[in-house]
């Protein structure tokens, strides 16, 4: 998956309920835009430029996978559905929210729309003062000089008063951290592995990913199944034995929390699908020999897409030897990992119908799924 980009972003506003003005910003740039990392503290500041009513102003850090003109854009929308209405008269004036770029990472951006870093930042105390809560080291990308030299150097007189109620990050409302470790599991082309990524990333977990693309057998396998099955499904229990077993072992003090896209029981699932009866049978020992001494995701979470939309999956991402996987391969492991969930009773189990979600791309899709994750 392509990295996220950081912004960061600028509110300000003095019409109406200020500070109901500047949460709903922030709830709807969570919704529509990306994943907010941090929020500084609210400042009340004169109005610069002209007489109105004191501001309200913040920063905040956000991630996004949106192009620096679709965030800008999207902030328009926002400021329009909380109520501003722009004039074209080119005049300081009062708004109800107020939304600006700052910083794109190190980005330069010099278009008839969009001026990054913003043009006018180095002037403006109520800009520098709630950018120094949040990013005080970032250097600005022109000038080479961190934020907090820049609010030093600023030659704003304005006095900011800071207020002692901040604004709530939307994105704590996921309540991941009160599990150790949650798996990730779903059939071919679910998409497991790009959720339990974005999971990882926008929620402060140690990521642990199948090693699947080193297994020198999978290929082998869908070219001559019956030949190469028993020896695939044997060294994928051994990898995801040793990597499970190390991972969780290992302390991370700096994580919340640990997600990973498989669960070893996937073995049995697999294996009772591609190994002959006798082979399975002596397989299934081995299995329960190795498994009963791991530790078992308090939380397991089946993302199930119908056989259409998985091989669409598999198609996009273009594997060669993945291209010619049967459909009946598809629903006997959907039916192998469903007939296993019914039988769990040691964890939580979620299955999730993603047939029509694409949380890659659709960030509703993305956030319904943690709601639907999150519920008690």
């Amino acid at each position: 998956m392509i990295k996220p980009t950081t912004f960061h972003i600028a509110l300000g506003s003095n019409k109406g309920d200020k500070l109901k003005n500047l949460q709903n910003a922030v709830d709807l740039i969570h919704v529509r835009i990306g994943n907010i990392k941090l929020i500084s503290k609210v400042y009340k500041s004169p109005a610069l430029g002209f007489e109105s009513d004191d501001f309200l102003n913040c920063c905040l850090v956000l991630e996004s996978y949106l192009e620096p003109q679709n965030v800008l854009d999207n902030l328009l929308e926002i400021e329009t559905t909380l109520g501003r209405t722009r004039t074209k008269v080119n005049t300081y004036e009062a708004r109800t929210i107020d939304l600006d770029i700052v910083f794109v990472e190190d980005s330069i951006i010099d278009t008839k729309t969009l001026q990054v870093p913003h043009l006018e930042m180095v002037k403006r105390k109520f800009v520098l003062l709630p950018l120094n809560d949040v990013a005080s080291k970032i250097k600005h990308p022109k000038l080479n000089k961190e934020v907090s030299v820049l609010l030093y150097e600023c030659e704003d007189e304005s006095v900011l008063e800071p207020i002692k109620i901040w604004l709530k990050n939307p994105s704590k409302q996921y309540g991941f951290s009160k599990y150790n470790y949650i798996a990730i599991e779903g059939n071919i082309g679910a998409g497991k592995t790009s959720l339990a990524t974005k999971i990882a990333h926008d929620f402060n977990a140690k990521l642990i990913l199948e090693r699947f693309k080193d297994n020198p057998f999978l290929p082998k396998f869908y070219e001559d199944g019956s030949r190469y099955a028993f020896p695939l499904e044997m060294s994928f229990l051994a990898d995801r034995y040793q990597q499970i077993s190390d991972d969780l072992s290992q302390l991370d003090l700096f994580k919340d929390f640990i997600v990973s896209d498989y669960d070893v029981f996937k073995s049995l699932i697999f294996s009772k699908i591609t190994l002959a009866e006798d082979e399975f049978k002596l397989y299934r020992k081995l299995f329960h020999l190795m498994y009963k001494d791991l530790k078992k995701p308090e939380l397991y979470v089946y993302l199930y897409q119908n056989t259409a939309r998985l091989q669409e999956n598999i198609k996009k991402r273009g594997r060669d030897y993945e291209q010619n996987i049967e459909n009946d391969y598809l629903e006997k492991i959907n039916t192998g990992y469903l007939e296993f969930l019914k039988t769990q009773t040691d964890f939580n189990v979620q299955i999730i119908d993603i047939s029509d979600r694409d949380f890659v791309e659709n960030r509703a899709d993305y956030l319904w799924i943690l709601g639907v994750i999150c519920e008690e």
